[in-house]
């Protein structure tokens, strides 16, 4: 009998999906060492997916707590952009349609900027999505807390459906739909952590067109947070209309 070749074998396992496969019987009493390194190599890639799919399972249990209690539209909500200096605060809301899980959805701050940019195109061709902009200007004016917790209400505003439950990344925000307030919740809810790379990447993509109009700040890499690149741009060439003015050290400079 002929042996498959090692080419066919390694294609052959790069479609399998279930550890239990009945032709890995074979493949493990096949002496060549091609093959069993692409066997090892296929068994590691098998038992990454299904711990993958574990987290992710347990990412919707916020979500599948509401829907038992006869919830339809969850909407998580999260924002970017309480600590910096600079630029605005940016929330969002997504709701997941049924079956959507993508693999590497999680807390936006521990994914790269290539993973982010991946699942926000996907969130935004498959979930209902909606986004608020509180300006560097209104922050001064109503505190950095109640213009976060402004930018999440209008997120929900324009949203294409209304929610009937909102899943909020640790606030409770005005409004008369039923909510729950998750601490970190967003590595504990998929929804929110949906949200949390559509408020991060629509952030970080003003922050780049802002760094266009006020070079020597860095802003297309600090994000508007105090690096020391920022700080000195703010020593050499003064504030900005992006400034928060009622934040240190932006407001000592306007005090001296």
């Amino acid at each position: 009998m002929v042996k498959e070749t090692i080419i066919c074998i390694k294609e052959q396992l790069s479609t399998v999906t279930n550890i239990d496969d009945p032709r890995f019987a074979v493949w493990k009493e096949d002496e060549r060492k091609g093959v069993q390194t692409a066997v090892i190599s296929c068994i590691r890639r098998l038992e990454k997916e299904k711990k993958e799919k574990e987290r992710l399972y347990q990412m919707m249990e916020y979500e599948r707590n509401v829907q038992a209690s006869g919830a339809r539209f969850i909407a998580g909500i999260d924002e970017a952009g309480r600590g910096p200096l600079a630029g605005p605060v940016v929330a969002a809301a997504c709701i997941l349609p049924e079956g959507f899980l993508p693999s590497g959805l999680n807390d936006s701050k521990k994914m790269s900027e290539s993973a982010r940019d991946h699942l926000y195109e996907l969130i935004m061709n498959h979930c209902q999505t909606g986004v608020g902009i509180i300006s560097a200007e209104e922050i001064d004016e109503i505190n950095i807390y109640e213009a976060a917790k402004k930018a999440m209400v209008e997120a929900v505003k324009a949203l294409p459906e209304p929610p009937d439950h909102l899943l909020v990344d640790a606030m409770v925000i005005p409004g008369e739909v039923d909510q729950t307030s998750i601490i970190k919740g967003d590595a504990k809810s998929a929804s929110i952590a949906a949200a949390s790379i559509v408020a991060k990447v629509t952030r970080d993509r003003l922050m780049k067109e802002y760094a266009l109009k006020y070079p020597g700040y860095g802003f297309n890499k600090n994000m508007g947070y105090g690096t020391s690149e920022h700080l000195h741009g703010l020593k050499k060439y003064g504030i900005t209309p992006q400034h928060r003015k009622t934040f240190a050290p932006v407001k000592e400079m306007l005090n001296t």
